[in-house]
């Protein structure tokens, strides 16, 4: 049977990021609870990067489960153009309170991707509004921001991207800022600054780049001289946000405002899709006008949908348990204490960590790559071990639930050692 579904899945089924061919390690899932997974031959795997991050409180939650149950049977989609409901209305006045003091309004979208869109548009259109003639964009070296056009553009150029390079806008990719290139980075800025529109980035950590993390203090500084300069900022939260870096958002670390920034993956606690974009009063106000074509003509058919309204609202409330919160210090400090183990390997490169998120780069011959051969014997052993790990090329990440035991991490952290010596 486990055999079968696998068959009956490559028939139909066209999978994100994977070579189809010779793609015979599909596993079928057929539930999950907590922290596990299970297929349907009654194997177990620990779900240790949340479901590609997203998975907060665990699979399955009751308490999500039953809201979004009571959402279902009461109402469960409207055109949120003309018309809006209380699941949408509480989430933005709930999600508004915990974000920087200048956020206030909240735009729906439906995943991640969109959601920098918006924030793309409402950049680059205020401008547009507002009579000025800025067109380009600044961005990381390595930066990931989703897989549509425009996040696309404003992402890392390599071989993701190469088919569609001449179709991709013109974007300024600068280094992360660091004590050593801050003023360099300053100069760069100001070759283009009166082109620039606004500086997306991903803070603290560049998660798809390889869980790349740089310092609050250094990009205080930078968004601090973007301020100065004029140029809007979108700080993309979609990854680190809900309590990933060990607070609620990476914008509790910082001092520093953005104009603009964007949720998702953990917003619904991973039930279903749902992404925001939230902005100031500065932002909106530039498309607040008599004027019908400076409104954000952008939309989606499930905009504010009140079934993933209703998810995001419970997995909020569960965010703030005091329970929670101290999980998430649990991982942290159990993460520190593997990671000045772990750095001692000899194979080991590089370990870093922020918050929940772990990340172990190995050393090779070969450059730092999503392509490393490493993951290709790594990714089987770490099911082989009952354990859900994708590494990014050479680099191993945990981004665990929050709801995981000591037990399960202690485990984790055994099998990553057996694993060093696979090579």
């Amino acid at each position: 049977m486990h055999d079968d579904l696998r068959a009956r899945d490559q028939k139909v089924n066209w999978h994100p990021y994977t070579q189809m061919k010779g793609a015979s390690a599909i596993v079928p899932i057929v539930r999950a609870e907590g922290t596990y997974l299970y297929d349907n031959e009654g194997k177990r795997y620990i779900d240790a990067v949340s479901s590609w991050w997203v998975t907060l409180h665990g699979h399955a939650h009751p308490y999500i489960a039953d809201r979004v149950y009571r959402q279902l049977n009461t109402l469960e989609q409207v055109i949120f153009a003309g018309f809006t409901h209380e699941p949408a209305i509480q989430l933005a006045e709930n999600l508004l309170k915990l974000l920087p003091s200048n956020q206030e309004k909240v735009f729906y979208t439906d995943n991640g991707s969109t959601a920098v869109e918006v924030a793309l548009k409402m950049c680059v259109q205020y401008h547009a509004n507002k009579g000025h003639k800025k067109s380009k964009i600044l961005a990381f070296q390595n930066a990931y921001h989703g897989d549509t056009f425009g996040a696309m553009s404003v992402s890392a150029r390599g071989v993701w991207t190469e088919p569609f390079g001449h179709l991709l806008f013109d974007v300024i990719f600068i280094d992360i800022p660091t004590h050593d290139n801050i003023a360099s980075l300053f100069e760069e800025i100001d070759q283009y600054v009166d082109d620039i529109a606004c500086f997306i980035y991903e803070p603290l950590i560049q998660g798809a780049a390889g869980m790349l993390m740089h310092k609050a203090e250094d990009l205080n500084m930078l968004m601090n001289y973007c301020r100065q300069k004029g140029i809007l900022m979108i700080q993309d939260e979609i990854f680190v946000g809900f309590g990933r870096t060990g607070k609620l958002f990476a914008a509790d670390h910082l001092t520093e405002y953005p104009d603009v920034m964007c949720f998702s993956k953990g917003l619904t606690g991973g039930t279903m899709p749902l992404g925001l974009t939230t902005c100031s009063s500065i932002i909106y106000d530039a498309f607040y006008a008599d004027d019908k074509k400076k409104a954000l003509y952008h939309g989606h058919s499930f905009t504010a949908n009140p079934l993933a309204c209703a998810a995001a609202l419970a997995s909020m409330e569960l965010l703030l348990k005091k329970e929670t919160r101290d999980r998430i210090t649990a991982i942290e400090q159990k993460h520190q204490t593997f990671l000045a183990h772990i750095v001692l390997d000899t194979k080991v490169k590089y370990a870093r960590q922020t918050g929940t998120i772990l990340a172990i780069e190995l050393q090779q011959d070969e450059k730092t790559s999503y392509f490393s051969v490493l993951s290709e014997v790594l990714y089987p052993y770490f099911l082989s071990r009952g354990i859900l790990i994708r590494p990014l090329g050479n680099i191993i990440y945990l981004v665990p639930p929050y709801c995981i035991s000591d037990d399960d991490l202690d485990y984790i952290y055994t099998v990553i050692i057996d694993a060093l010596q696979l090579y």
